[in-house]
């Protein structure tokens, strides 16, 4: 039996999107278990070869890594039970993640700053630099998620018509994203200074490595955290922040905004759910209870509607 777990991993991968699976998070974490698999010389799926990856200590026992992990590990399993009958399926339990909701930490105009200016203390190289502090200033006015920011090609970044094409993402929508004329502008300079770093990538992602490749969302997710330590913020807050708290702060602070403009917000909402890619306005309502603020100016506005008595 052949022990080429990549080529059996794509072709799982390939069946899985036949039938119609999302996938996001098994394209970026089998490739990681097949190349532990091929770095311990082992010929076929074991529990104890799968738990060796799984508990990998870069994350601690209280994160939900695990047991994806696990949950991706499983699923290849399954499959090559049916090629190699040695193969061993980990049993359900042996990794247990306690679902925990954790508050997300809401970005200042003032922390966006701290994180850029620590852009040239903690990266040295010019691209390098350009891509992180292009990165954040776009997932920050745009809200979109680092992995749709991270796949989107050329084709996608329409600078001068002022769109981004986001494709195919959590939920398989595609979708367009307006952008500020600020932020059309930055991402033109920025691709000025890609181009004339990699004149001959190797791939046509719109946000590039140094080596003209592809960005990992591993190694940005390791760049952030540093900028994160450098730059202090959120030093005094029981919340640490995280990538995907860039998100939320977009959608709280647009909130925020509407409440303060007297806009109808009931009506506005499904509008943000679209920009933001939400399978549905429901998932769009959780920001309401993610900040202390907004409740606060919902509840407000519930009080002034009532102080003002049934509209004739």
């Amino acid at each position: 039996m052949s022990t080429d777990f990549a080529a059996h991993a794509a072709d799982y991968l390939q069946l899985r999107r036949a039938l119609g699976h999302e996938l996001a998070e098994a394209h970026r974490l089998l490739p990681r278990f097949v190349d532990h698999l091929d770095a311990a010389g082992a010929t076929t799926i074991t529990t104890a070869v799968a738990l060796d990856w799984v508990r990998r200590r870069d994350v601690g026992p209280a994160s939900s890594i695990w047991s994806r992990r696990m949950t991706v590990v499983r699923g290849f399993a399954r499959y090559m039970s049916g090629i190699d009958p040695a193969t061993e399926i980990p049993p359900l339990g042996l990794v247990i993640h306690r679902q925990r909701w954790n508050p997300p930490f809401i970005y200042s105009s003032e922390d966006i700053q701290a994180l850029l200016h620590a852009v040239p203390v903690v990266v040295p190289s010019p691209l390098r630099r350009a891509t992180a502090e292009t990165m954040i200033g776009l997932l920050a006015c745009t809200g979109i998620r680092v992995g749709e920011a991270i796949v989107l090609d050329r084709d996608d970044v329409g600078c001068a018509e002022g769109v981004l094409i986001v494709r195919a993402s959590k939920f398989t929508k595609t979708r367009e994203v307006l952008l500020d004329p600020t932020a059309a502008a930055a991402l033109a300079a920025y691709a000025a200074i890609r181009d004339e770093h990699v004149p001959q990538p190797v791939s046509r992602k719109f946000f590039l490595s140094r080596k003209g490749t592809a960005m990992i969302y591993a190694n940005f997710g390791l760049l952030f955290r540093r900028l994160v330590e450098t730059s202090h913020v959120g030093s005094g807050s029981s919340v640490r922040p995280r990538i995907h708290d860039l998100r939320h702060s977009f959608a709280v602070h647009t909130l925020v905004r509407w409440y303060r403009s007297g806009d109808d917000v009931a009506a506005l909402l499904p509008r943000l759910s679209t920009y933001m890619g939400h399978r549905a306005p429901i998932y769009t309502y959780w920001y309401l209870s993610a900040a202390p603020k907004l409740l606060s100016l919902a509840a407000e506005r519930l009080q002034n509607r009532h102080e003002e008595g049934p509209r004739r």
